[in-house]
């Protein structure tokens, strides 16, 4: 038989198989995302210090209402997969947080910071913050994993508080004759709709919510910071501070740089020599928890630990 015969059989047989289904080709209409990949930014030896970027909004998901559309954005998924990484990894003996964010949902700021504090106490590895341009309102928040904090001294930090926001779209649904048609089973079930403006007793219950979030945030400083809940509430008026004013408030430890960040890391970890590494994505991976729940994209209220400069 001839090399030609040969070669259509083969591809006969091949078509045959397909039609009998004994072969299954795998067509995926989306691309999967790898796995995370190391990599080594300086240094030498055989023990690690893991550098993780929390920059940018902190949001649950890539999809977050309005805040979904930044391209910047730090969400707990890739925050879970990173340490679950890192606990595979005897050698990695202390954790590094470049924080540049000016916040997030409330939500997605206390999973970060949960996941940071259960990986600490787990692990049992020294973790430094070092807060770089801007660490405000949930940035800050997160920070608090950390057992020590250090600051750029150009650094803007602060802004403790917690927001509420929504837009009063009555005004331009009345310039163009539109209006809103509401059933619902309870009085209060279309709470803080967009389409009205807020009655009183709709801003006396989500000043209760928000009340109640801000307690949250004044605890996790104190602990953090290891201050009385009276004397973090004294500076959590929504204040942003520049690292000098926050360093004279016991808001950070010192001024400093990430190069002194990594150094004092590797002091904590007693370590003579490390390898400075990071994680990356070649484009791939592997989901966790968070990466399974579906998103809401409603268009209700969103509490955020977040400054917001154009707030009135």
């Amino acid at each position: 038989m001839g090399p030609g015969r040969a070669k259509w059989r083969a591809v006969a047989g091949i078509l045959l198989l397909l039609a009998a289904g004994c072969v299954t080709v795998k067509v995926s209409l989306f691309e999967e995302r790898k796995p995370l990949k190391e990599k080594v930014i300086s240094g030498t030896g055989r023990d690690k210090i893991l550098l993780m970027d929390i920059s940018g909004i902190i949001v649950e998901s890539p999809h977050h209402g309005v805040l979904g559309m930044l391209k910047s954005l730090t969400q707990p998924d890739r925050i879970k997969e990173e340490l679950e990484k890192a606990s595979k990894d005897s050698r990695i003996k202390a954790l590094v947080l470049r924080i540049n964010s000016p916040g997030g949902t409330v939500s997605g700021s206390d999973v970060v910071l949960h996941e940071l504090k259960a990986f600490k106490e787990e692990q049992k590895v020294p973790v430094v913050a070092c807060l770089t341009g801007l660490a405000t309102s949930g940035g800050y928040y997160v920070a608090q994993a950390a057992d020590t904090i250090i600051a750029y001294p150009t650094c803007i930090t602060g802004s403790i508080g917690v927001l509420a926001m929504k837009l009063n779209v009555k005004g331009l649904m009345d310039k163009f004759g539109v209006d809103e048609d509401m059933v619902k089973s309870g009085r209060w079930k279309d709470f803080w709709s967009p389409f009205r403006p807020a009655s009183p007793e709709e801003k006396k219950m989500m000043q209760e919510v928000i009340d109640d979030f801000y307690r949250a945030f004044v605890d996790v400083v104190a602990q953090g910071r290891k201050m009385s809940a009276d004397e973090v509430r004294r500076v959590a008026d929504g204040r942003i501070f520049t690292a000098t004013q926050a360093l004279d408030l016991k808001l950070v430890d010192q001024l400093g740089y990430l190069d002194d960040a990594l150094k004092l890391a590797q002091e904590k970890a007693g370590l003579e020599e490390a390898r400075i590494v990071r994680y990356h994505r070649p484009e791939s991976y592997r989901p966790t928890i968070y990466s399974l729940v579906p998103e809401l994209d409603l268009a209700g209220p969103q509490f955020l630990y977040l400054w917001w400069s154009g707030g009135s």
